[in-house]
């Protein structure tokens, strides 16, 4: 399943790749409220017709407009304002137009910021392999510390790339974008997933010296004792993450969601991916010694 999840994710990145979002590719986001009139996303459309906008999307909330457009000047963004105003004036001689919030981003600091996202991430794995050898060096038998290291990161790729390919999949169909929510999404999911692993290594740890099993029977003995607590945990912070993807404002939304599968997938990878992995690569080194 994890195999056939991660191709399917690396095939979508491949073909359909991420809808990157204003924070990323540059442009303007405009959050308006309407008084005494609530317009339709057509007669929204209408009315900016003639502003030429490009990628325009135009999201409505319980209480206000969000608008996306790729243009980021203050010439287009007061002209926007203006349409607005004369739509609104339009339907309704009460009504009025107030803006919440505008936020402009330039392509070259879009480009800054994946690059500092990649670089994030990069960071990340290294400090955790360093970590965890680390807080695992006193075992060196039969796997050795770094090892334990290279197996949560496994697990984070394995990670990292269903998510992705989820957003890549959302991004393609529902036009969901990635912006830096996002990203420190997953840098917290990275922090979660490799906290949940190193509550199952610990166990084993603690197993290996008194265990009369062997490796994999002593790695199945200590994902046995661990799995109750895992999910229990996950499925905590799961439910509190889906009364805000259901409850919670629209601005937040793509957070939670990031946030509920990378806590869901994390759990997942640290019992049926980093554990394994390790006993795989006991078996390896086992046949190289003989």
């Amino acid at each position: 399943m994890s195999t056939a999840a991660v191709v399917a994710s690396i095939c979508a990145l491949f073909f359909w790749g991420l809808n990157f979002g204003i924070d990323f590719t540059g442009g303007s986001l405009l959050e308006v409220q309407f008084n005494n009139y609530q317009p339709k996303i057509t007669e929204v459309q209408d009315g900016l017709k003639d502003a030429n906008l490009h990628n325009l999307v135009i999201q409505p909330t319980e209480s206000s407009v969000i608008l996306r457009f790729k243009e980021n000047n203050e010439e287009t963004h007061q002209q926007v304002l203006q349409k607005l105003k004369e739509l609104a004036v339009k339907n309704n001689k009460d009504a009025s137009v107030r803006e919440l919030s505008f936020d402009s981003v330039g392509p070259s600091i879009g480009q800054e910021l994946k690059s500092k996202s990649f670089n994030s991430a990069l960071i990340v794995f290294i400090a955790i392999i360093i970590y965890i050898s680390y807080a695992f060096r006193k075992i060196s038998k039969p796997v050795s510390s770094w090892k334990y290291g290279a197996a949560a990161i496994i697990a984070l790729i394995h990670d990292i790339l269903f998510i992705l390919g989820v957003f890549s999949v959302l991004g393609h169909f529902y036009g969901v974008e990635i912006n830096t929510p996002f990203i420190a999404a997953v840098l917290t999911v990275l922090g979660y997933s490799v906290s949940d692993t190193i509550i199952v290594f610990d166990r084993i740890r603690e197993n290996l010296p008194k265990s009369s099993l062997d490796f994999e029977g002593t790695v199945n003995a200590s994902v046995n004792q661990t799995i109750t607590r895992s999910v229990n945990t996950s499925m905590s912070a799961i439910l509190a993450l889906l009364a805000i993807l259901f409850f919670g404002g629209s601005t937040i939304k793509d957070f939670a969601l990031a946030l509920a599968i990378g806590i869901f997938i994390g759990t997942y990878s640290s019992i049926f991916i980093a554990s394994p992995a390790l006993v795989i690569w006991e078996r390896f080194q086992a046949k190289r010694s003989r």
